[in-house]
């Protein structure tokens, strides 16, 4: 599948958006399309990489992530070798939900989540631990109005 989508890729897209775990049965209903015909379709969209995978929505608060952390990073170095050293790094940081190289006055965006302030120093240990960088900005959310939208689809 090259990038031309129609409104059953958009309308398979969006309902899988809203719920990913509903039946092959269901989603074609939803959609307007027979069974066959939509599983052909949500496949073509796996194999092309618009579909990387298929997860489940946790409420974070009630399993002891309640704490959510937006750490802004500068950075000295710009080399691929640094950046790759860097990725590395960062990804074994299991409570850093998001990472973003980024464009401005900052050259990373982190989301971290944890339960408390302790669990976020720790994190931050982890996180300047033999890696030399200029600055670390963080952030802390009061309150979650919006998280984890369905992308739009056009």
């Amino acid at each position: 599948m090259t990038d031309k989508f129609d409104q059953f890729d958009f309308r398979i897209l969006e309902e899988l958006q809203r719920d990913s775990g509903q039946s092959q049965r269901a989603l074609a209903d939803r959609i307007g399309l027979s069974q066959n015909a939509c599983w052909r379709r949500l496949k073509a969209l796996e194999a092309s990489g618009v579909i990387r995978n298929r997860t489940v929505v946790i409420d974070r608060a009630r399993l002891g992530g309640g704490f959510v952390v937006f750490s802004l990073i500068k950075t000295r170095h710009h080399s691929a070798a640094w950046l790759q050293t860097f990725r590395t790094h960062v990804s074994k940081i299991p409570e850093v939900i998001d990472f973003f190289r980024i464009g401005g006055e900052y050259d990373y965006l982190l989301k971290i989540v944890v339960s408390d302030m302790a669990g976020y120093d720790g994190v931050y240990k982890r996180l300047i631990e033999n890696i030399e960088l200029e600055t670390v900005t963080s952030y802390f959310a009061m309150e979650a109005i919006e998280e984890q939208r369905p992308i739009p689809m056009r």
